[in-house]
């Protein structure tokens, strides 16, 4: 079907696709979810704000799953590295993500102020604490995680959770976090009530001024980071060899791409651009356009930071040509065949079923609403 070269490109494309799809789409009800405790001043507020995403936060999850799964499938190898050597903030995110179906199920069957304080409370906890790891986690990815493969390619990591703090990746949380707010605010702005959708121009404001204050200081950061090169490699349309390549650092070498291919410095830019405009628009009253904006916005920051890594996906610090690229982390070529058939039947389908249920359920929450539906709506 596709030459094995051609095979390795598409599916690096695909799976940043797939993360775009999670952060467009689950990033708007973890912002929401994040401003939860915040932006309502009352529990019937605080019930608008959660009706918002009610009918589609589970939903959502799906491009969560479907990357995970092709994480899986495709790149075996970066699959495993991962889930063995980042164990500890991979069950930090998992046990988060347990206190959002468990907030929003259980929030509303009691009366108890106590009650319904503790669960909006468990929910910011379960939005806000996944897209700070994956921050951290992108960061370290410039970083470079300490891990090696012997000679049977069994894998060793030789670091710690602490470790994955260093301040270049806690900024890159600051943006993660940062641009998810942003998302969750125009969203209120567009389907809440206007009690609650008139203060989230003002939050979309400071999120905004921080993500590019974040932003524009990791970019500097990116020119003195010691950056990784790949110097040399058997064969990019061969079998993969995970150590079969040489690698070597130099300062600044993350923004060599930026160079090479001078198209690619449109990403960073439409990041400044979108969100400059997501702004603008919330401001102005203009939520649907704003949330174009701040979808093109995230899409921007996760194919620019793509670009600057290519073709590393995993760096390694400890042994520099164990480090893991788009080349040679593959599975056989068989199977991305028949995986891409299989994406290219089921993603259109969960595109146009998730498109479907949007416009089939959309419409203003509104405190008249939440008080008619008490013993229904969450």
């Amino acid at each position: 079907m596709f030459d094995y070269e051609t095979l390795k490109l598409i599916w690096w494309l695909l799976i940043g696709i797939l993360l775009i799809c999670f952060a467009i789409t689950d990033g708007m009800d973890m912002g929401v979810g994040t401003l939860l405790p915040f932006i309502a001043k009352d529990d019937s507020q605080r019930r608008v704000v959660i009706n918002t995403i009610g009918p589609h936060w589970d939903g959502n999850q799906v491009w969560f799953i479907t990357a995970g799964a092709s994480l899986f499938a495709a790149w075996p190898p970066v699959y495993g590295t991962v889930f063995s050597s980042f164990y500890f903030a991979m069950m930090l995110v998992l046990f988060a993500l347990f206190l959002r179906p468990l907030g929003f199920d259980y929030r509303s069957k009691l009366e108890n102020p106590k009650w319904r304080s503790n669960w909006d409370w468990a929910i910011f906890i379960g939005s806000a604490i996944p897209p700070v790891v994956f921050g951290v986690a992108f960061g370290n990815l410039f970083l470079g995680a300490p891990f090696s493969f012997d000679l049977y390619l069994r894998v060793t990591y030789t670091g710690s959770f602490f470790e994955l703090f260093h301040p270049f990746a806690l900024l890159c949380a600051v943006v993660s976090l940062a641009m998810i707010v942003l998302h969750g605010a125009v969203w209120l702005q567009l389907r809440s009530d206007p009690v609650i959708a008139n203060r989230a121009p003002k939050i979309v404001t400071y999120s905004g001024v921080i993500l590019l204050t974040a932003f524009g200081i990791a970019g500097l950061w990116l020119t003195q980071l010691d950056g990784y090169l790949l110097t040399q490699i058997t064969d990019t349309n061969g079998q993969p060899q995970l150590l079969n390549k040489t690698v070597i650092k130099e300062a600044g070498a993350w923004l060599n791409n930026y160079q090479l291919m001078p198209w690619t410095m449109s990403f960073p830019i439409a990041t400044l651009c979108f969100t400059a405009m997501a702004i603008g628009l919330a401001n102005s009253k203009k939520p649907g356009w704003a949330i174009l904006c701040s979808s093109l916005m995230l899409a921007s920051i996760i194919t620019t930071a793509g670009f600057s890594l290519f073709p590393f996906i995993l760096p390694s610090s400890s042994f520099m040509n164990s480090s893991l690229t788009l080349w040679d982390v593959v599975s056989s070529k068989k199977t991305l065949n028949v995986m891409l058939i299989v994406a290219g039947i089921f993603i259109p389908i969960i595109i146009a079923y998730t498109t479907w249920c949007y416009v089939k359920m959309w419409r203003t929450v509104t405190l008249e609403e939440i008080n008619a539906n008490n013993h229904s709506a969450y």
